[in-house]
């Protein structure tokens, strides 16, 4: 199948089928095998997946996201919780950090890959001669 074949995806349908972990074409395919290992094609629609490549961007929108949300959290708790102690911070804010890590990490993973796919950014080609162009 090629690109004729599908109707055009707009950004906004793109975004949501990566955030959903959906094939940015189809929306139909799964877009990881297995947690955040992402498929080289579309098991649905054959689009070919791996040029996308995401590489570190989503651990850092994870990390914001989630430092925007629990450090307000835990300002709230402090002031309006009577100062509780250091033990029970950790307790609350520790776990629930990796919980919303571990939940948003794929989503956020997907919605990077159809953006590179709804623009077009593939990876470059490695080039035969290796890093400086010298054979």
């Amino acid at each position: 199948m090629n690109d004729d074949e599908f109707a055009p995806v707009d950004f906004w349908t793109a975004l949501l089928r990566g955030w959903c972990g959906r094939c940015p074409r189809c929306g139909e395919g799964a877009l990881f095998g297995r947690f955040l290992k992402m498929q080289s094609r579309c098991p649905a629609c054959d689009q070919a997946l791996e040029p996308y490549r995401a590489d570190d961007a989503p651990a850092y929108f994870t990390i914001f996201t989630v430092g925007h949300i629990i450090v307000p959290l835990v300002l709230i708790v402090e002031r309006y919780g009577q100062t509780p102690p250091l033990w029970f911070h950790a307790l609350l804010w520790l776990p629930l950090s990796v919980l919303l890590a571990l939940y948003l990490l794929p989503h956020i993973k997907g919605a990077v890959i159809a953006l590179l796919w709804t623009h077009r950014i593939a990876a470059p080609k490695p080039s035969a001669g290796g890093l400086d162009g010298a054979p």
